[in-house]
């Protein structure tokens, strides 16, 4: 009888040690991006900053339930990104911009903190959430990036939506692109989404979703899709989304560089960030931003522009997005 009496009484406080641990030990942590770049509120018309505010919010508010209801970091990076890709007001999926040939190109990936395996597509244009593609590619292929028609032969395989390339035709992209054909611009830095969460379980997730460069020619591809440029997570260091001129990024391996700041050097992320973005980066005259979350759940919103949508939650800040250089 005491053996028992014993067995209960453990069984008793390690009830109450888990209600405690759910109470107070839940550290979880998202933070989103739609995109930096050289803008103003003069700029933007006011209705159109409530509809980019609305949005931004929507996808965080998602992302803060699913953390919130112990879903994984990978549950809410992909759905959170969902959102983003299904809306037009960002260049990633349905917003996507269009190519000098007037197609459209998409380009995701993402990447687990827990296992460093990660999936990404590239030049798909058939893929209606390009973002769920990439996250198929990682967790029921061997591989980590499939390219243009292989992509959409294995996103129909995985079951995944597919959609006619009208899916992703609006008239404000497309008008975009005869703007800068006549006057020879090819370069169209805002718009590109990420997602970085950490999730209750202390696994960090990161992804990006773009249509890339808008007017680009040759089947460029950008940052995006590119583990360590645009998309890296650790779970011993941070998770990383980047926004920006994609060549740069690639070339200065930004993602994987603030994490790597962060292990060999010790360097706290919004120091690791600042210095990438606003040091190495600036003096480059290369434009962009990142978002980022640490093993801590420390969160950090760094850019080199004068604006860059945004937005973070965690289980104890209610979700907040900004446009502009607000803090």
């Amino acid at each position: 009888m005491k053996i028992f009496g014993l067995i209960i009484s453990i069984f008793i406080y390690y009830l109450i040690f888990l209600q405690c641990h759910n109470a107070y030990g839940q550290k979880y942590a998202i933070v989103i991006h739609g995109g930096a770049g050289n803008f103003s509120e003069n700029d933007i018309s006011e209705t159109k900053q409530l509809e980019y505010s609305a949005k931004l919010m929507e996808a965080l508010v998602l992302g803060d339930s699913i953390l919130k209801n112990n879903g994984t970091s990978l549950q809410a990076v992909e759905q959170v990104i969902k959102i983003l890709e299904d809306s037009p007001l960002f260049n990633a999926g349905k917003g996507a911009v269009f190519t000098n040939a007037g197609t459209n190109e998409l380009d995701a990936s993402i990447m687990d903190g827990k296992t460093l395996k990660a999936g990404a597509v590239a030049g798909v244009g058939d893929i209606k959430n390009p973002i769920s593609a990439a996250l198929k590619v990682m967790t029921n292929s061997n591989h980590v990036l499939l390219a243009g028609k292989g992509a959409s032969i294995f996103a129909r395989e995985q079951g995944l939506e597919i959609v006619d390339s009208s899916y992703f035709y609006t008239e404000e992209r497309f008008k975009a692109l005869e703007k800068q054909k006549s006057a020879e611009e090819q370069i169209d830095k805002k718009g590109t989404v990420g997602c970085v969460a950490l999730d209750n379980f202390g696994n960090i997730a990161a992804g990006t979703s773009t249509g890339g460069m808008s007017n680009k020619k040759y089947g460029r591809v950008g940052d995006s899709p590119i583990i360590g440029a645009g998309t890296y997570a650790d779970n011993q260091t941070c998770g990383i989304s980047c926004t920006g001129h994609g060549e740069f990024f690639i070339r200065y391996a930004v993602a994987y560089d603030v994490s790597a700041l962060i292990k060999y050097k010790g360097m706290q992320i919004n120091e690791a960030a600042d210095f990438v973005i606003n040091d190495k980066l600036k003096n480059a005259k290369a434009d962009g931003g990142l978002i980022g979350i640490d093993k801590n759940g420390n969160i950090c919103m760094v850019f080199n522009t004068t604006g860059m949508f945004r937005g973070s939650a965690t289980n104890n800040k209610k979700p907040e997005v900004f446009m502009f250089g607000e803090k």
